[in-house]
């Protein structure tokens, strides 16, 4: 039987006791492929979420997507929803002969603070919802191979059976349940393990569709986050680094050489994601500066989070 809740990642500090956890699982991969470290249940069924939208997009590009580097990246993106993100998801759809009213994803308001600040009172949209990108993307695949469009959320639709496939490929496994994302696709469960090694194949692999996915995201990481999202800052700072959040706390990295690294914090809160990236990063000799999540009592800094000790240790 597999272990929901983990292993420890990190806890909350203040004044010296800890006051909360945050346990999951946490896969490691070596460049050759190996695993490094598995922290918690790294066999437990897992939802991806976001995360896995780099797979997404090599179906489709597999599947005769034709886009630039900047809307390819926009497909593997949960976008801020700035004006430049929409103006790059409504190129996609043109491209297609589509509009915004073809979109099928669950109306939201933009996912960045500042971008939902300047949206104001307006009602939630489906182009303002941060997975615009891939269901563009989807659209236009659609459009290219014939294939019906109203229904493209379908498990069953053409679209969906070839992501099903791409990610099984990946992942060198079959998926483990079919069931719907919050943007309202097709959600399919694998394992925090089996994830890790489709990261790590998708860096190595010498098929121009993994490559062409990837090079699109590492030139364009405003597209697949946002200004002052730690996935885009991180992105921009460390040359080659392929990093995708996901709903839930889900957490993707890779880099050129195959080192690849996934984690999932079982309690769903991504509080603790720039403690944990900075160690992973550290275990890979990077050294990069990460704000602190600081703890605060009153208008004095009394505590930190800090990451467990099989985390220090990688």
């Amino acid at each position: 039987m597999s272990n929901f809740t983990g292993a420890l990642l990190a806890e909350l500090v203040r004044a010296g006791i800890v006051e909360s956890v945050h346990n999951g699982h946490l896969a490691l991969i070596n460049s050759d492929g190996s695993v490094r470290a598995a922290i918690g249940d790294i066999d437990a069924t897992m939802y991806p979420r976001s995360s896995i939208k780099s797979f997404q997009a090599a179906a489709m590009v597999r599947h005769g997507l034709k886009l630039n580097p900047q809307q390819l990246a926009i497909v593997c993106a949960s976008h801020s929803g700035s004006a430049e993100h929409f103006a790059v998801v409504e190129s996609i759809l043109h491209g297609a002969g589509l509009t915004v009213m073809d979109l099928r994803n669950t109306p939201d308001v933009p996912l960045g603070r500042a971008e939902r600040q300047s949206w104001g009172s307006n009602p939630p949209s489906q182009i303002a919802q941060g997975c615009s990108g891939k269901h563009a993307g989807m659209l236009a695949t659609c459009v290219i191979n014939g294939w019906e469009t109203d229904s493209y959320l379908d498990p069953e639709h053409p679209l969906q059976i070839a992501i099903r496939q791409e990610i099984q490929s990946l992942i060198g496994d079959s998926v483990l349940s079919t069931t719907v994302d919050g943007c309202g696709a097709p959600l399919f469960a694998i394992t925090t393990k089996n994830f890790a090694l489709g990261a790590h194949k998708m860096r190595t692999s010498s098929d121009p569709v993994y490559q062409e996915v990837i090079a699109a995201c590492l030139a364009h990481p405003e597209m697949v986050a946002g200004v002052g999202r730690l996935t885009t800052t991180l992105m921009k700072s460390v040359p080659g680094l392929f990093i995708k959040d996901g709903a839930e706390a889900v957490e993707l990295l890779s880099l050129p050489d195959g080192r690849a690294c996934v984690f999932k914090v079982s309690d769903g809160s991504d509080r603790a994601f720039p403690t944990i990236l900075k160690a992973v990063l550290a275990a890979w000799d990077i050294d990069v500066t990460i704000d602190p999540v600081l703890v605060r009592g009153g208008s004095h800094i009394t505590g930190e989070i800090r990451v467990s000790n099989s985390l220090t240790q990688l």
